[in-house]
């Protein structure tokens, strides 16, 4: 799902139609909902690499799942909220295992009970159970929006968990007011394949990534473990200080990054949709953009918009771009190229091969000049030669 980067889709007359995240890629590190966040991304231009960086295992028999069931019935919650059936009745079924099922029932059956969807409702109803309400989408953003229109200040309210039910669910309720209790009916657990978040720290490293999302504290600490495992912790860490742009779908999920020192990004509304939202505005306020032969050159992740124009250009490419912005209207030596391109050893051809498909993806040979015997430079526009001088 999503390993493979996706490209922006061509419209009429081979016209290309992109977002304002085209040219630029994402890491999604979530288990659940994986798919509807790449959607979403994908639809604004993005290229996204999957990996999730764990997976949620149901709990048969569990201290916490127990402790909390013994909190619920010592003291009655307001709301309690169901959001699947099988974690629903597997949390029902441990209780009896514990001998405390008719008191679960009984304790459930005195206050306000949410369901999620039909399944849910078909859950509670099995275990003779009403529900009070249930949204018509399925959605846990509709169950969000009817407790906070409600109101929530000072109530306690039991969700039962299943991973990521909605990311920033729990986060909107605490910031609303509530005592949360969660009812934890799964356990996060590393992934079983490893490689795809080996893929996706390699490509972090390496600032193949523009950004990498998280929607749950579990997840982000999972990618954190990881790194020290392969002695990778340091570089990663560089990375989401200065390249690649940390981006969390709340302060509770931020927490993890946020007390190794990094900063990161996260939405006013805890949800999936700003989330992207907020990768909209921030990828294309980071990007370089330069006045260059005449042309307004911006460099993105993986790509190029010249005059608005995108130019996918490869990866070597893009590296003796980022080393040739870095001082617009400087020459760079060709050596100094030589060590930005990655896995090139010391053959100094390797650049000129590198540059002659770079020239051919821009559409436009004269952004970048040859000086004899020095190097290679952009050809920054007169005018913007004092702005960028000390660049």
């Amino acid at each position: 799902m999503y390993e493979e980067q996706q490209q922006p889709a061509s419209g009429p007359q081979g016209a290309v139609e992109h977002g304002p995240l085209v040219g630029f890629t994402v890491g999604v590190t979530a288990a659940r909902r994986a798919e509807e966040l790449g959607a979403l991304l994908q639809r604004r231009g993005a290229a996204v690499l999957h990996a999730p960086a764990l997976r949620i295992v149901p709990l048969a028999d569990d201290g916490e799942l127990l402790a909390a069931t013994k909190d619920l019935i010592d003291q009655a919650p307001d709301v309690v909220v169901a959001t699947t059936a099988i974690g629903f009745r597997g949390w029902v079924e441990a209780a009896d295992g514990w001998g405390l099922g008719e008191q679960l029932l009984a304790r459930l059956g005195g206050v306000e009970l949410l369901a999620r969807g039909p399944k849910v409702k078909g859950a509670i109803r099995a275990a003779g159970l009403t529900e009070d309400w249930s949204p018509s989408s399925e959605s846990m953003a509709e169950v969000l929006d009817r407790l906070l229109e409600e109101g929530v200040d000072g109530r306690r309210v039991a969700v039962q968990l299943h991973g990521e039910p909605l990311p920033g669910f729990v986060e909107s309720l605490r910031a609303a007011g509530a005592e949360v209790v969660g009812v934890p009916v799964y356990r996060w657990m590393p992934p079983e394949d490893i490689s795809p978040l080996d893929r996706l720290l390699d490509a972090a490293v390496s600032r193949g990534l523009d950004a990498i999302t998280f929607t749950s504290a579990p997840a982000a600490a999972s990618l954190l473990s990881r790194a020290e495992e392969r002695g990778m912790l340091a570089e990663l860490l560089a990375a989401l200080n200065h390249d690649v742009l940390p981006a969390c779908v709340g302060p509770v999920t931020a927490l993890p990054l946020q007390a190794l020192g990094v900063d990161t990004v996260s939405p006013e509304r805890f949800r999936l949709g700003p989330l992207v939202q907020l990768l909209c505005q921030e990828l294309p306020g980071r990007a370089r953009a330069l006045p260059i032969a005449g042309h307004r050159v911006e460099i993105r992740g993986h790509a190029v918009l010249v005059d608005g124009s995108l130019r996918p250009v490869p990866p070597a490419g893009m590296s003796l771009l980022r080393a040739l912005s870095r001082r617009p209207g400087w020459v760079v030596p060709r050596s100094d190229l030589l060590r930005a391109l990655p896995g090139a050893g010391r053959d100094e051809h390797a650049v000129e091969t590198a540059m002659a498909r770079l020239r051919t993806a821009l559409g436009a040979p004269k952004l970048i000049q040859t000086v004899v015997k020095r190097g290679y430079r952009l050809a920054l526009d007169p005018a913007a030669d004092a702005k960028y001088a000390d660049a």
